[in-house]
């Protein structure tokens, strides 16, 4: 079967960089003084190898968790015979003046800074070390920058530099000296969100060769600067700028361009009118443009053919069919156009390959591709857009759609905005709708960026959606490449001091979701996070409210579910004042059956650890266990839970019972009475992985009765599912031991007779046993 789109492996070098970099001390670098990470001497790595472990080094510094960061990794490539660095990309506040200077020794021609806040001026000065050398530079976001830390002057010795590292940057203490004088191999210049302080025709008066430039929110004073470019400019950005008469003029004097950008974030901040005249003059004069974004612009009427006078037939993105008048002259369609946020997005023929804008899917997907790196507003609007089109409509693009929504959440980790509505989408383009379409690697992508935004936002709206998402995965399997990581989460969700109750429910759902059909190994590292303790405070809290409601019965099939076969958490329940929570909920809520079931379930898994059950044989405990024997709640549940807790203690002997009421053999008759009373061919709400706690319980001439109602589980569940589990009781030796039964003079004529029959239901498996290790279906309150 041909494989999914999006399911193919990593490339050697992908994988070989992030084991390195997850395994430095044992592969590249040593332990040198004062801890202090250095290279080995026999190493020396070229630029393709380097590039790929800083950048690769951000991104995981950036997207995963358990990814531990380097105090002084960037030393590492401080040393150019060693080490080559040639196209380098650090963003957000985690980049340092200090990183900086590390490499400020390399011949960077790429780098690529982007809302690097914590540098300041000191780093302009390492700038100037890459002068000769560098081609593209970009400072996005990067506004502090231009300022000193603490308003002090430049560091010029080491003692200095590190106290400086810790000061905050003074936004008084403005560099007003630094140009790019000197820069002469400069290109490609991106100085969005420059500060209004800085006077960009100053700063960048120097540099006669730029073929690109990106002036994204700067306040320019003049406009006349940009003429000197005017023969070798090919990309002009001027995104959220203020557009004049003046500056229009100027633009279409740069007559090389193939890109340009004039787009703002929204019409309602723009007081400048796109009038026909001004988009005529854009296509007469920048002959050789390709791309045009004039997104966020109040468009006037005179701009548009009427609908009437339309081309006929299909959308078309020939210029003579254009909808928009000034568009008719281009001599080629545009390969992209901006329109989000406009009127003209709506026209039927629009002379381009590749629109933004907001009438249907591609213009969506379009509009969050193109803005997401560096306009986060936009791509928010667009990806809620996408939102209602995955929730109302039908998505067509899907894997396209998903991983610009995974890019997305990627890129910006730290904004809310972009984590509220991106997990909203991820909710529904994950749904059972789409899943056929999705490999493995792509779902799995999903869930890395899921648990990024819960980690990150403790806001109620991204820990829903997170939470709902991941409702969307098969669990546990989907689930357990991060099992400990989701675990965590869900706990620290669950803490008392967060009282929204829908988080509170899915979270609990998921808690019992992930406990259910997982190893033992897994339950005992969950059970050590303090999930039993979480799970015991929730009940409490809803007693204290008087509620039965699912977050309590939840929470309750997830104990018992945590709790099966695994001692260390049935002793975590019994120490955390569990049974005393047992009876105030059997009081409490004398009706609720499903809550019932639940608890006996867990006390069942409690008596089936030997060191444990002296504290279950205590007068208030058994007479409850005895009264419930005659429950009818929930079909047989109830009763049969309850008997398998005594028939637990039974199998102790009479030795444990040292208590005069209730009797023992007073409780054993009532159990033969309720085994009796009991329909054998009862469908059941349980699943049993084992059934070794039950066969345990057949070769034993101590107590009959708990000999026989491990006879009858055993019946029960063979003949109501034999597929199921004759195979089951095959594997785990349980003929042999039935057989054993038939051979012991005090086992009861019924228990033999229910042995005889049991070995004879499984005769037809001997032949053919098969697997039963496989994933089950989750269901609530079943056992594991």
């Amino acid at each position: 079967m041909a494989a999914k789109a999006g399911d193919n492996p990593d490339s050697l070098m992908t994988l070989a960089t992030v084991f390195c970099l997850r395994n430095l001390r044992k592969t590249m670098c040593y332990q040198g003084s004062r801890d202090k990470l250095c290279l080995r001497s026999d190493i020396f790595l070229p630029s393709e190898i380097c590039d790929k472990l800083v950048n690769v080094y951000m991104e995981l510094v950036h997207t995963e968790s358990n990814f531990e960061p380097e105090e002084n990794f960037f030393q590492l490539f401080s040393e150019p015979r060693s080490t080559r660095l040639t196209r380098v990309q650090l963003k957000e506040d985690f980049v340092r003046d200090r990183d900086l200077e590390s490499i400020k020794k390399q011949d960077l021609i790429e780098l690529h800074l982007m809302y690097c806040n914590s540098l300041s001026s000191r780093s302009l000065k390492t700038l100037t070390c890459f002068r000769e050398t560098l081609v593209s530079l970009c400072l996005f976001g990067c506004s502090n920058i231009f300022y000193r830390k603490g308003g002090a002057p430049l560091a010029c010795n080491e003692d200095t530099e590190d106290d400086e590292e810790e000061s905050p940057v003074s936004r008084q203490a403005l560099k007003t000296d630094f140009n790019f004088q000197g820069f002469n191999r400069l290109r490609l210049l991106n100085l969005g969100g420059l500060p209004d302080e800085m006077h960009a025709e100053t700063l960048l008066k120097p540099l006669k060769s730029l073929t690109s430039l990106d002036l994204s929110n700067v306040q320019l004073l003049g406009t006349a600067f940009l003429a000197q470019w005017k023969d070798r400019l090919a990309s002009l950005v001027l995104y959220n700028v203020d557009l004049s008469e003046e500056l229009v003029n100027t633009v279409v004097e740069l007559v090389n361009l193939r890109h340009l950008d004039i787009s703002r974030e929204c019409r309602r901040t723009s007081k400048f009118k796109m009038t026909r005249k001004i988009l005529t003059a854009i296509v007469q004069r920048l002959v050789n443009l390709v791309s045009l974004d004039i997104s966020g612009h109040i468009m006037l009427d005179n701009c548009t053919v009427p609908h009437l006078e339309e081309a006929m037939g299909r959308p078309s993105n020939e210029p003579c069919k254009s909808s928009i008048y000034p568009f008719q002259e281009l001599k080629r369609p545009l390969q992209f156009l901006g329109l989000y946020d406009t009127t003209l997005c709506n026209v039927t023929h629009i002379p381009a390959y590749k629109v933004t804008g907001s009438k249907n899917e591609d213009q969506v997907l379009n509009a969050i591709e193109a803005y997401t790196e560096f306009r986060p507003e936009l791509a928010h609007r667009a990806i809620n857009q996408l939102f209602d089109i995955a929730r109302i409509q039908h998505c067509i693009q899907l894997l396209r759609a998903l991983r610009l929504v995974i890019a997305a959440l990627k890129c910006h980790k730290y904004d809310k905005s972009i984590q509220v509505t991106g997990s909203a989408a991820l909710f529904y383009l994950t749904n059972t709708e789409y899943r056929s379409d999705q490999s493995v690697r792509l779902r799995q992508e999903v869930i890395r960026v899921v648990l990024n935004g819960m980690e990150q936002y403790q806001e109620v709206t991204v820990q829903r959606n997170c939470c709902l998402t991941l409702c969307n995965f098969s669990i546990p399997e989907e689930l357990e490449f991060q099992y400990s990581r989701v675990n965590q989460l869900l706990l620290k969700i669950l803490e008392p001091a967060r009282q929204d109750e829908s988080i509170q429910r899915i979270a609990v759902h998921l808690c019992n979701a992930l406990v259910c059909q997982v190893d033992n190994h897994h339950k005992e590292a969950v059970g050590k996070m303090g999930f039993v303790k979480t799970m015991l405070n929730l009940i409490q809290k809803k007693l204290q409210d008087r509620l039965c409601d699912q977050v309590m019965e939840f929470s309750w099939s997830a104990l018992w579910n945590i709790t099966d076969e695994t001692p260390d958490n049935c002793q975590m329940f019994l120490n955390c004042h569990g049974m005393s929570l047992f009876l105030d909920c059997l009081k409490g809520f004398p009706d609720k059956q499903e809550l019932h079931r639940n608890m006996l379930g867990l006390l069942g898994n409690v008596a089936e650890v030997k060191a444990l059950r002296p504290k279950l044989v205590t007068p208030q405990f058994i007479s409850v266990f005895s009264n419930l024997l005659d429950s009818k709640a929930d079909g047989i549940e109830v009763s049969y839970n309850a008997c398998g807790v005594l028939s637990h203690i039974m199998f102790d002997g009479p030795e444990l019972w040292s208590m005069e009421e209730p009797l023992r053999d007073t409780v054993m008759d009532k159990m033969w009475d309720a085994i009796q009373s009991w329909d054998v061919s009862s469908r059941r709400n349980i699943n049993y992985r084992s059934f070794e706690p039950i066969l345990r319980l057949l070769p034993q001439s101590i107590a009959p009765v708990s000999q026989h109602w491990a006879t009858w589980a055993l019946y029960n569940l063979v003949s109501v599912y034999p597929s199921k589990y004759c195979p089951l009781l095959i594997k785990e030796g349980g003929i042999g031991l039935l057989e054993r039964v038939l051979e012991l003079e005090s086992s009861q004529p019924e228990t033999k007779d229910m042995a005889q029959k049991v070995m004879e239901q499984c005769e037809s498996f001997k032949e053919d046993p098969m697997e039963t290790n496989h994933a089950q279906e989750v269901n609530y309150g079943q056992r594991g």
